[in-house]
Formats: structure tokens, C-alpha cells, sequence
């Protein structure tokens, strides 16, 4: 594996210790510092979830939003900010923008979950809605034509950075961590933990988890190649957080470097850790940050032992969706791969 701040092979360089050092300066006052809290119920023991549904905007998101707001220039921050997003990421950096006086817009694809839209909506952004395909492309326009900065949901050096705060904080709440779970969607928070958690906790193995449905990341890392699914595709998984195609051109470097595997789960597994974890730990989690318990419980095979820490992305969740799985029944026990 490739050490922290050197290029990877195709030129890329790889965001570093001190860039995710400086990201966490700049976030505290606006993100929180979540704490370690202790699953009792999971196999084996010595397992710990990091919550970020407990952020102000209910997702790890924030960070990497708040760092790359607060990067901007002057001029920059006159002309504003725009992103596409499905929603944590767009709630991020409209919250992150009116705490700092900016303009955000958001483009956001229909069927977004109406949770997600309404956190943009409340934090003051410009909502535009278009079709899933054509959210990247909306967005360019925007920003071409008002001259507001693209601050894409993963693939941007700040908002990696950013998001690598979580691992800073597994690092210093548990320096002999032995297992990081972490939800891979696009990739920008598990390539930020992995660059904190390889320069900080020697000997770690860090874990990527992902739908089956949506397994373009574990398809990728197997490969030694990026691959990209359709997007028809990754839109099936009930985990409306990871229906990223791909990786990012400057994540994918981060994963193939410093990530040691990446396994995946089936749809029933997400909903029976939303279950679990509201039903043992008191946690609502979304589908996407849910992930991570998903793997923990059905994948023992394929994820390693030891001292545990899940990643729980986030928990804005449909009320009403939450509900039916809280009053719903087990099905078919699910399977797992990587």
C-alpha cells in the first residue's frame, strides 16, 4: 500500500495527515466530535459505532462541506457554492454555507428522500431538481453560468480531507483499534479515514461497505481497475446514500492504496440494522449508515475480529419508512461477498 500524501500510479496525488490535521481545526466549530459508543449486542464483542448521525445536519457530510466552505476565497465565496446531491451532501454545504454568509445552491435528482430535501430547503439553498443522469451535468451549468464553486459530494481534496476527521477522532478515542467499518459510496469518507487511520494506528485493517446492489466499489477494488455500473443499476439498493456508479477519479487512488478490502450485503441486512440498531443501541440510522452494522452482523466470514469500530454514516431516515421496518418481520436470511 501506498503511504499517505504520495501520488498513486497514475499521478493523483493523495490527500495527507496534515490536510486532514488542518480540516479538523477548521470544522470544530461547527462539527461535533462524536463519541465512540459501545455495542454490547454485537458478535464477539469489543465493537464500538461512531454515530454521525448526532452532526447538526444528521450525517458525517458536514465535515467535508465545512472544511471546503471554509477554503474559499473572498471572491469565491462571493459567487457561491452549488453541488448535486441526494440529500445528506446537500444539507451538509447549505448548512456549512449560511454559517458562513454563502450562497448555496443544490441540485437534486427526483426520488431524493423528502428528510434529505427538506434539510437543503430549511438550511436556505436554492433547490433544482432534475433526473438522476443529468444531476453532474445541471450542476457545470450552474456554475459556468453564475460562477458559483462546484463542491462535488466526494471527489474534491477538502472534502476528502474533511471527512477523514472521523478517523483522526477513532485514532485518539481508541488508539488500539483494530477494525474500521465504513460505508463507500462515492468514496470521499472512506478515503479521508483511511489516510488519518494508516498514518496513526499502525497494523489497522480498513473494511469499505457497500450494497450488493450497488457494488461498484468491491467490483473495483477486486478488478485493480475502476469500474462504473449504471446508474438504473445502483439506483435498486435501498441505500439511497451509496447509488454513486463509482468511485471518483481522485478517490479511487485512496482506496486501491489504503483500503484493505471492501465487502458487500444484501438490501435485507441494511433493513435489519436499521432494526437493530434502533431496537439495542437507541441509534436511528439510514439505510446508508446502516451499512456497516449490516456487514458486522452477517458477513463474519469475510470481516476480520478484533477491536471494532463501525462507522454509522448518518440517520436521516423517513419517518414513515423507519416505522414499517421497526413493525416489519425478518425475511430470508441475507448473504454476503466482497
Amino acid at each position: 500500500m501506498l503511504p499517505a500524501e504520495s501520488p498513486d500510479r497514475t499521478g493523483h496525488p493523495l490527500v495527507g495527515l496534515g490536510d486532514v490535521c488542518a480540516a479538523a481545526d477548521r470544522i470544530r466549530g461547527t462539527c461535533l466530535h462524536t463519541q465512540l459508543l459501545p455495542v454490547p449486542w454485537a458478535p464477539g464483542g469489543s465493537t464500538w459505532v461512531k454515530a454521525e448521525s448526532l452532526q447538526p445536519t444528521g450525517a458525517f457530510k458536514l465535515r467535508g462541506a465545512t472544511n471546503a466552505v471554509a477554503r474559499l476565497t473572498e471572491e469565491q465565496r462571493a459567487c457561491g457554492v452549488v453541488t448535486h446531491s441526494s440529500g445528506n451532501h446537500g444539507g451538509a454545504l447549505a448548512y456549512a454555507a449560511r454559517q458562513a454568509g454563502v450562497r448555496a445552491t443544490v441540485v437534486v435528482p427526483h426520488g431524493a428522500p423528502q428528510i434529505k430535501v427538506d434539510l437543503v430547503a430549511a438550511a436556505g439553498a436554492d433547490l433544482v431538481r432534475v433526473d438522476a443522469v443529468d444531476r453532474t451535468a445541471m450542476c457545470a451549468d450552474i456554475a459556468e453560468r453564475t460562477g458559483a464553486v462546484q463542491i462535488p459530494p466526494y471527489d474534491h481534496v477538502d472534502v476528502i480531507a474533511g471527512q477523514g476527521t472521523v478517523g483522526l477522532e477513532i485514532a485518539a478515542d481508541l488508539p488500539d483499534v483494530q477494525v474500521v467499518l465504513v460505508p463507500v459510496g462515492g468514496g470521499g469518507l472512506i478515503s479521508g479515514i483511511a489516510v488519518a487511520l494508516r498514518a496513526l494506528v499502525p497494523g489497522v485493517r480498513i473494511i469499505g461497505c457497500e450494497p450488493r446492489l450497488a457494488g461498484d466499489a468491491a467490483a473495483s477494488l477486486s478488478a485493480g481497475e475502476r469500474r462504473e455500473w449504471a446508474v438504473a443499476d445502483t439506483a435498486r439498493t435501498v441505500a439511497d446514500g451509496l447509488r454513486a456508479p463509482a468511485l471518483g477519479d481522485l478517490t479511487w487512488p485512496h482506496v486501491r492504496a489504503l483500503v484493505d478490502d471492501i465487502v458487500t450485503v444484501e438490501e435485507q441486512a441494511i433493513v435489519e440494522a436499521v432494526r437493530v440498531l434502533a431496537g439495542r443501541s437507541r441509534l436511528v440510522a439510514e439505510p446508508s449508515g446502516a451499512v456497516t452494522t449490516a456487514a458486522l452482523l452477517s458477513c463474519a466470514d469475510t470481516v476480520p475480529g478484533g477491536r471494532t469500530v463501525v462507522v454509522m454514516s448518518g440517520g436521516n431516515v423517513d419517518a414513515g419508512w423507519l416505522a414499517s421496518v421497526l413493525a416489519g418481520t425478518s425475511r430470508e436470511a441475507p448473504s454476503c461477498g466482497h
